[in-house]
């Protein structure tokens, strides 16, 4: 929850997340594959809940961003306390993710990054809050193979960047500015220390919503955990301290999904890779991340598309880490879809 800079886009970006991944959104007709008995059978709840941590881990030295996470926030997620008797409104942002770069080109597809906005009444400061990937969004979907290393290595953090400021142009331009609601100062103080205790727990992103079917009622097998749900748990967060909402716009938020049957619990990071190894489980997962694998040349890009929709199209194959736990998802149609989908204030 430290640094940012406001022309660097890559965080809470719902991107398409590669050229190699922008073809599944063609993948159709598929059966669930069997492998009986390469499953570890356990009793779920759906949606599985995120896993919450005591305290956030320091990050390995192996994960680098292309750019630097929060570089002008406030250091160790610190959050400046404002006076009771200050009235602090509230702002929606939104804008197209690489607004910086492409304009509003990726908002023409619904592609949108959010954040909260405050400004202060009594001091005329703002400042802007929001939450994205601490090593961009690849690396939070899709893991690193190692040499001599089983298991894939993970560099899938993210938090909440709280900074002084708020960049309208940058916003309205081809985004969303948009006074919700207006708090005490009191009612900000506890929020930002409900904001400090969401950061320290939940520590990593989560690209993905994966359910059953496209319908409103369908099961949910797994939420997304990225920078709309951080909007999203603020606002509710607020609204539970207090504050009321205007009702007056309209707010959206892109997600990106998935479409299973019911997923197959293929076991922790211990289970598939460590001592009790299910070496044919183990082979196939690293298999089909090597798909994803970053910078490969032309001709290699080509043979993983092949070999990709081959494991999700003909095999309808898609394995899953979440929790820190993988599973096995038996794609069916639609497969994969991204929609800009309404979610009201509180």
């Amino acid at each position: 929850m430290s640094g940012w800079h406001p022309r660097v886009e890559m965080r809470g970006a719902k991107v398409v997340l590669a050229e190699s991944l922008l073809f599944l959104t063609a993948a159709a007709v598929c059966r669930a594959r069997s492998r009986t008995g390469e499953y570890y059978q356990q009793q779920h709840e759906w949606p599985v809940p995120y896993k919450r941590f005591q305290n956030r881990p320091k990050t390995d030295p192996y994960c680098q961003a292309q750019y630097t996470f929060c570089p002008s926030g406030y250091p160790d997620g610190q959050i400046p306390a404002m006076k009771d008797e200050d009235a602090i409104e509230v702002f929606r942002l939104q804008t197209p993710v690489w607004e910086f770069k492409y304009g509003d080109l990726l908002g023409h597809f619904k592609i949108m990054h959010d954040a909260i906005g405050f400004r202060s009444t009594l001091t005329g400061k703002n400042y802007t809050a929001e939450w994205y990937e601490l090593f961009q969004l690849g690396n939070c979907t899709f893991p690193h193979l190692r040499p001599g290393i089983k298991a894939p290595f993970w560099c899938n953090q993210g938090a909440a960047c709280f900074y002084e400021g708020i960049d309208d142009g940058h916003w309205k331009q081809n985004g969303t500015l948009a006074l919700v609601t207006t708090i005490g100062g009191s009612v900000f103080n506890r929020m930002a220390k409900w904001m400090k205790e969401d950061n320290d727990t939940g520590i990593y992103y989560e690209t993905w919503t994966v359910q059953a079917t496209p319908d409103v009622n369908t099961t949910v097998w797994f939420e997304s955990y990225d920078c709309s749900k951080f909007v999203l748990r603020t606002f509710q967060q607020l609204a539970n301290l207090g504050a009321i909402f205007t009702k007056k716009i309209q707010t959206n938020y892109t997600r990106i999904f998935l479409y299973s049957g019911e997923p197959l619990y293929m076991g922790n990071e211990t289970d598939v890779f460590g001592q009790g190894e299910n070496k044919t489980v183990a082979a196939e997962i690293r298999s089909f991340y090597s798909l994803f694998r970053p910078h490969q040349s032309f001709k290699d890009l080509l043979l993983s598309l092949l070999n990709l929709y081959d494991e999700v199209i003909l095999q309808k194959t898609f394995y899953l880490f979440y929790n820190f736990e993988y599973w096995l998802l038996p794609m069916k149609s639609p497969y994969i879809k991204i929609i800009y989908e309404e979610i009201p204030l509180p």
